[in-house]
């Protein structure tokens, strides 16, 4: 009898392992499967052949269109002739850092090799990108589209859209990758860029929609040095997400986006039947630089005519005030069903502020970019390699201060060290005349005040504590300052870097390690099998 009972104990608990393992298995989200081979091709953005990067074959790279919480496998094949690697834009990488794609946590992948990314979405939605995350290359291509759509069982806090456009605005150089890396080096600034791009070309694309109906446009501002200025002839613009949260849907008749960031906006066809300009112009620069594309209504026999709608130019107070009325949509569902605004973010305890100071100055006559006085250096160790394996001599926590500190510059790895769950108020402190893009990887933080001046405490009364926008990327104005809060709640090595490509290759970057001392998967995957060392480190036998 009891060896039956053991039987059929033994059966049932079988049952329910295969019904569980089953259920697991189906329950699994998608994966989408893409290969990708990078290589040199020659465009004509400008009209004259130069060379770019391209991803199979395609400038900008091909798009890619997923759900919340899609797997993602890409395997990239690199066929230039220096090591590269692509990072993924806003993609928060939980518990995954081994996948962000930057030289802090990955080895680059060498000429004639292979390498596979493999990430999840999780609990995202929105309009992000990618692009190289290497060298200079971004300056060349090798960027591209990666739109997180909501899952069906989400509402989404607005009617289904008629249809869906993508614009990548980028800034363009004529001189190559190459050049422009070869005149950083010699210690001289990249001059104005030559132009703007629409999804890689300067004019003549076409966007076209029919009269009465609703478009959903994903604008990103890709490029490596200016902000820009997006507008619609004769239509206005309803902003309903920034950068994976929806927003309230103010109307806008232009609106800035600044180096990295995204938006996405709706725009009703309500005009009568014809083509629009649609204008992307550049911001704080002299001269300012325009690029067009159209909004062709269907039927429409009238091409683009009339002067362009006319857009901001320097006006740093009217882009300060903009960006004050992006607020969070509190009752709406992002990824998951609960409201936007049950996370109260200003009812938190601040346990930490740091105060980070960026700044152009001259090391050993050359020029360098710097934060608290520490131009970055990349060891050829990364980072999250050698803090998982212990090895020592590739960076410390005493080479940044998290305040600004008067002295000379000097070269250095920085790394801030901040406990897992800590809640950090991060204040830019932009002293320069020149306005700041700054990105961090690994999470979302809300920009809760862009004020001009220096900072100081009594700022703190200016914070928007109700329902800042959560975003991966802050403009910071010239002679101004911003702050974020965020929650650090995703264990790894983030990168936190100037979005302006010249400065963060000469030095405007530094690296938060969120940590604790507890070696769980909940927290933090362990490595890839096939990830890549180099270095100090070796691979595991």
């Amino acid at each position: 009898m009891k060896q039956t009972n053991l039987l059929l104990c033994k059966l049932f608990i079988g049952t329910l392992l295969f019904w569980l393992g089953s259920v697991l298995v189906n329950a699994e989200d998608p994966y989408l499967f893409y290969t990708w081979t990078v290589t040199y091709g020659t465009r004509s953005p400008l009209g004259v052949p130069q060379q770019v990067i391209l991803i199979n074959g395609q400038f900008p790279g091909p798009a890619i269109e997923a759900v919340t919480n899609n797997n993602i496998v890409v395997n990239l094949i690199n066929k230039l002739d220096e090591p590269f690697l692509i990072t993924w834009n806003g993609v928060k990488q939980r518990r995954t850092s081994w996948q962000d794609g930057v030289l802090g946590t990955n080895c680059p992948i060498q000429p004639n090799s292979n390498w596979t990314y493999q990430f999840q979405l999780k609990d995202q939605i929105g309009t992000y990108t990618y692009f190289a995350s290497t060298s200079m290359h971004r300056a060349s291509g090798a960027f591209g589209a990666l739109n997180i759509n909501q899952r069906p069982v989400i509402t989404t806090p607005y009617p289904t859209p008629d249809g869906d456009f993508t614009l990548l605005v980028s800034d363009w150089f004529k001189l190559s990758h190459k050049d422009l890396r070869k005149r950083l080096n010699a210690g001289y600034a990249l001059p104005l860029p030559n132009a703007l791009l629409i999804n890689g070309v300067a004019k003549g694309l076409i966007f076209t929609g029919e009269k009465g109906k609703t478009y959903k446009f994903r604008v990103s501002n890709v490029g490596i040095a200016t902000s820009i200025n997006f507008r619609i002839q004769n239509h206005t613009m309803s902003l309903i997400e920034v950068e994976g949260a929806h927003t309230l849907q103010e109307s806008y008749e232009s609106l800035d986006v600044h180096v990295g960031q995204s938006v996405t906006v709706l725009v009703t066809l309500k005009a009568s039947v014809r083509d629009y300009y649609i204008v992307a112009s550049t911001r704080f620069t002299k001269p300012i630089l325009n690029t067009t594309a159209s909004l062709r209504y269907f039927g429409s026999k009238n091409a683009v005519s009339g002067p362009l709608p006319i857009g901001p130019t320097y006006h740093i107070h009217w882009s300060m005030k903009q960006a004050r009325t992006i607020r969070m949509n509190l009752t709406a569902n992002a990824a998951r069903p609960n409201p936007q605004g049950s996370f109260h973010y200003g009812t938190i305890p601040i346990n930490r502020t740091i105060v980070l100071a960026n700044a152009a100055t001259m090391i050993y006559k050359k020029l360098r970019y710097t934060v608290n006085r520490i131009s970055y250096i990349n060891p050829p160790t990364p980072l999250k390699l050698a803090d998982w394996y212990n090895i020592s001599g590739v960076f410390n926590f005493k080479t940044i201060k998290g305040i600004p500190t008067v002295g000379p510059a000097r070269f250095g790895t920085s790394v801030i060290d901040v406990e897992l769950h800590e809640f950090v108020e991060i204040v830019f402190q932009n002293d320069e005349r020149s306005i700041q893009s700054w990105h961090m990887d690994g999470t979302s933080a809300y920009p809760v005040a862009y004020g001009s001046g220096t900072w100081n405490v009594t700022m703190r009364r200016r914070y928007n504590l109700v329902d800042a926008v959560p975003r991966h990327t802050f403009q910071v104005y010239p002679l101004s300052w911003t702050t974020i809060l965020v929650s650090l709640d995703n264990k790894g090595m983030w990168n936190l870097r100037s979005q302006i490509w010249s400065r963060r290759y000469l030095g405007q970057e530094l690296y938060v390690r969120v940590w604790n001392d507890e070696k769980s998967l909940y927290t933090e995957a362990e490595p890839p099998l096939n990830a890549l060392y180099c270095g100090l480190a070796k691979r595991p036998r």
